[in-house]
């Protein structure tokens, strides 16, 4: 069996999987402080024989396998879980194989491998929720550098008749502060899911995002860009980014057509889970070499 753990700010998700990477059990609790959420999270997991397994977490985190604090999500608001070691945690408890990445890497390498991107060289997966984040996935690997990309705050050019000031504590205006979750209750007072699909706001959302596509089109060049998350289920909000995206490009360059480039994700809510468990057969399959 396969275990997986989508470390999320507000929730954790836990589960395992088959040697064909399908759900087999599945709990989620809320993340509260680490003692507590480790706690239920090790209730789960220790009534199965793991074979290994894939975390992907909430960040920033750090993937530098070299540094003495490998494992440690780093400098979050959730003041509790700062500087905290969770992969060291996972690695005591269990004396099996590893992975460790993002909650959005470990999303896009489930698309890529069981999802909407399967079969594809380059996929990217763009996350629009209480923050925004992308992974992205090129000839099987996830795309890494000095650490993690941090896509969801990159600079977006302002909708003229949007006058937000912009929720990023860092950036202000970034794309994440104009476009997230939380920018929809600060402008309106009411979240996503009580509003019309007539309001203004989604034409925001929509140019914000099309403008962030057209960016990770220009520099990615990838083949399928996967929009996942809670704010990416409104009834408007993709067709409304579907239209937007070809006035950025101004046909510059060729992308897929729209309708098969721009897609929802094809595992929904499973895919950080299902992209756990791809994490922990490629650690596995390191470990056996």
């Amino acid at each position: 069996m396969y275990g997986a753990i989508e470390a999320g700010g507000t929730k954790f998700v836990c589960a395992i999987g088959s040697d064909d990477l399908e759900v087999v059990e599945k709990v989620s609790f809320p993340t509260t402080t680490p003692d507590e959420t480790l706690m239920k999270t090790f209730d789960f997991f220790d009534r199965f024989d793991l074979k290994a397994i894939g975390v992907g977490s909430f960040g920033p985190i750090d993937l530098n396998p070299k540094s003495s604090t490998y494992g440690y999500i780093k400098n979050t608001p959730k003041l509790a879980w700062e500087n905290f070691n969770l992969l060291g945690e996972i690695r005591k408890r269990y004396n099996v194989p590893a992975g460790w990445t993002t909650d959005v890497n470990s999303a896009a390498l489930g698309e890529a491998n069981k999802g909407a991107g399967c079969g594809l060289n380059n996929v990217l997966y763009l996350t629009v929720g209480t923050g925004i984040g992308g992974g992205a996935i090129v000839k099987g690997e996830i795309l890494e550098g000095f650490s993690h990309p941090e896509m969801g705050h990159i600079q977006v050019r302002r909708h003229p008749l949007d006058h937000f000031a912009g929720l990023c504590p860092y950036h202000g205006d970034c794309l994440e502060g104009m476009a997230s979750g939380p920018t929809i209750e600060a402008r309106l007072r009411k979240k996503g899911d009580e509003i019309g699909q007539d309001n203004e706001v989604w034409d925001f959302l929509a140019d914000y995002l099309a403008q962030a596509v057209f960016n990770y089109s220009m520099t990615l060049r990838p083949e399928i860009v996967i929009l996942g998350g809670g704010v990416m289920k409104s009834p408007v909000l993709l067709s409304k980014i579907k239209k937007r995206l070809p006035e950025f490009i101004a046909s510059y360059v060729e992308i897929p057509q729209v309708d098969h480039y721009l897609v929802h994700p094809k595992l929904g809510d499973d895919a950080g889970i299902v992209g756990g468990f791809v994490l922990a057969e490629k650690v596995l399959e390191e470990k056996r070499r």
